[in-house]
């Protein structure tokens, strides 16, 4: 009896206390590492390589991915200092909810109920961030540089261009300068001159090349400086024959969960009854003479019986609009003219949504997305050289010979590559589905390893 009553006075609560927190911390810690708690931004840094544990042979059998912790001033710090003064406001949109940019609500009851929270509105220029956190979580990621086969380096050069595209000339350079100076100093990159090093540039490539009258030309001149003469770029528009330069696709609105996301949504387009036989969303532009998408719209507007037109002259069409998707889902066939450059994210736009795109230049898609097209491009896509376009043939006369059989087997091969031009949602990617990410890391690791034996036989 007086054991018991000691027993009882000196029971203390605290280790029981200590232990229920830690079982909680422990659980909170699986649910972000595992990505279904999202970690802020601001301390992806802080995780350790993805399932590092299983970057072996058989996991990687191309090598592993080395991140350069750069400092805050050449990526997040550039997040940070966002703000809607710049000309086009996109830059704080492709940086928003880690790049996903804002939920697309507006797309309820277009696209099916359940695959509306993969539905963003997306900036075409959120690359750099959107592959950085990937990237941090990638199943090949090493902490050990002395054992990687390829070094990222996660400049958000696009975010800092765009600062001063039009204003201060004098400053579009700095950041890249800065950079450069401190990856130089690096071993790795000594060791390599930068041969085995990827980055990633959120905009074309024509904005990092600028040439030498900084106070009329656009852009910086990163490209153009001799220590980005060995690195790959992941870009979304490549210069023609560029070897460094690797074509990626544009980010779409469309974010993927699961694997079954994607099947889904692949069916749904499949499925679709389409009642147009061709659409074009654009605008012509009034300071271009002879402008090409203004003989497309006119060409549209005759055929208003057969063709769907979104004039972007006169309605808002950036980042994926529910009247941009709405059109394409109904349409045949899709026009992509080149846009202010040769590539236009309404490329991938158009073919997500299960619309067979029509090409007026190969610079558009033929030359620029060789790892995430098809090799054959008479297989999903239709070619009208635009000469005869401006010489008075008619598109419609050119897409009516196409029986109902080559549509359906032209979409079909669209719908089979959607996964490899999405960008999934998870931080560490789909189960067995390979997306844009995925294709394009590997692509670069199978890359540098081709390099590194024809080095080692030479």
């Amino acid at each position: 009896m007086g054991l018991t009553k000691k027993f009882k006075n000196s029971y203390n609560p605290v280790p029981r206390i200590w232990l229920c927190t830690t079982i909680v911390a422990v659980q909170a810690l699986i649910l972000l590492v595992t990505g279904v708690i999202p970690l802020p931004s601001f301390m992806l840094h802080l995780l350790p390589a993805a399932k590092t544990a299983r970057s072996d042979a058989t996991e990687c059998p191309y090598g592993t991915v080395y991140v350069y912790d750069l400092p805050k001033m050449f990526n997040q710090g550039l997040v940070e200092t966002c703000n809607e003064s710049d000309t086009w406001k996109w830059r704080c949109g492709a940086v928003s909810n880690d790049g996903f940019g804002p939920q697309a609500t507006e797309l309820a009851g277009l696209v099916p109920e359940n695959l509306a929270p993969a539905w963003h509105r997306t900036n075409q220029f959120a690359l750099e961030f959107l592959f950085h956190k990937r990237v941090l979580h990638y199943k090949c990621r090493t902490l050990d540089p002395e054992n990687a086969a390829a070094f990222y380096i996660p400049f958000y050069a696009g975010l800092s261009v765009g600062r001063y595209l039009w204003q201060n000339h004098s400053l579009r350079d700095r950041d890249s300068e800065m950079l450069v100076k401190w990856v130089q100093n690096k071993p790795f990159w000594r060791r390599s001159n930068g041969s085995d090093h990827f980055i990633t540039l959120g905009r074309i490539t024509w904005d990092f090349r600028r040439l030498d009258q900084p106070e009329l030309d656009w852009g910086s001149s990163f490209i153009n400086m001799l220590f980005m003469r060995n690195v790959t770029r992941l870009v979304i528009e490549r210069a023609p024959r560029e070897y460094y330069d690797v074509g990626i696709p544009y980010p779409t609105g469309f974010h993927p969960s699961t694997d079954s996301d994607v099947s889904e949504w692949q069916s749904f387009v499949r499925n679709r009854n389409r009642s147009s036989l061709f659409s074009f969303v654009g605008g012509a532009r009034a300071d271009i003479k002879n402008d090409f998408r203004g003989l497309l719209l006119s060409q549209c507007r005759n055929e208003s019986g057969l063709c769907r037109l979104v004039d972007c002259t006169r309605t808002e069409c950036a980042n994926g609009r529910t009247r941009n998707l709405e059109t394409f889902l109904d349409s045949d066939f899709c026009l992509q003219p080149k846009g202010d450059s040769y590539t236009r994210r309404s490329v991938f736009d158009c073919m997500l949504a299960g619309s067979v795109p029509v090409f007026f230049w190969f610079r558009t898609a033929y030359d620029q997305y060789e790892w995430f097209l098809p090799g054959d491009p008479a297989s999903y896509s239709v070619f009208i050289h635009p000469r005869d376009v401006r010489n008075g043939r008619s598109i419609r006369r050119v897409l009516e010979k196409y029986s109902r059989e080559d549509v359906r087997r032209m979409r079909e091969k669209v719908i089979e590559h959607v996964p490899k031009f999405v960008y999934a949602k998870p931080i560490a990617g789909l189960d067995s589905t390979r997306d844009a990410f995925d294709i394009a890391i590997d692509g670069v690791l199978k890359r540098f390893k081709k390099q590194k034996v024809g080095r080692q036989s030479s």
